[in-house]
């Protein structure tokens, strides 16, 4: 099957982490299946790694088997695991060597326009996608079985605020670096609720 959209240039992840995590809101992510039938979703919250001075990002333990992709060119996959059991889905983003990356919260279904399962947390989405390991370093600007494509219309309304699960990263832990469409209520249950935050237009 002849998949649907174009892919993202890799130009579009050579940039600053925090511009493309927000960029990254409303771009479609798609998802070729095993028969070889597409799931189109839409990107609504994303959080940006900036790199080995930022404490909450994995390269900020240095450069190991685990973190190689980080270090690759941009617009690479990088899925690791957490707890030993839920994927999760990164783009690498900057220069290749710079070690940074923006994680994918939440989606919300386009083609089909519902699924039997829920995508709102990095570790739904990728169950719900069947996405894992071994989609770990899948260049996304190729147009293959996981990739992502332009938005349909630009996300005008965004909410920031702190990062999920960072607390170990002091200082960086509140940093404002989780970006979600406002007042979507499919964004992550934790996304959606914690604070501070802001609200930003575009």
């Amino acid at each position: 099957m002849t998949p649907p959209l174009p892919a993202l240039p890799r130009a579009f992840y050579d940039r600053d982490t925090t511009a493309v995590a927000r960029d990254l809101l409303g771009c479609r992510l798609l998802r070729r299946g095993p028969g070889g039938q597409w799931v189109e979703t839409r990107i609504i919250e994303t959080e940006g790694y900036l790199g080995p001075h930022d404490l909450a990002c994995h390269t900020a333990r240095g450069r190991t088997p685990r973190t190689e992709v980080m270090f690759g060119p941009p617009g690479h996959a990088y899925v690791y695991l957490i707890y030993g059991m839920y994927a999760c889905l990164n783009c690498v983003t900057e220069p290749e060597g710079h070690g940074s990356a923006v994680l994918i919260r939440a989606v919300e279904p386009v083609a089909p326009a519902t699924l039997p399962v829920r995508l709102d947390g990095p570790g739904r989405l990728t169950r719900g996608l069947g996405i894992d390991r071994s989609d770990n370093g899948t260049d996304l600007v190729e147009v293959g079985a996981l990739y992502i494509a332009a938005p349909a219309r630009p996300v005008t309304d965004v909410s920031s605020g702190p990062r999920v699960g960072v607390d170990y990263a002091g200082e960086w832990a509140a940093a404002p670096l989780r970006f979600w469409e406002a007042g979507n209520p499919r964004v992550s249950p934790i996304g959606a609720a914690r604070i501070p935050r802001r609200r930003t237009s575009r």
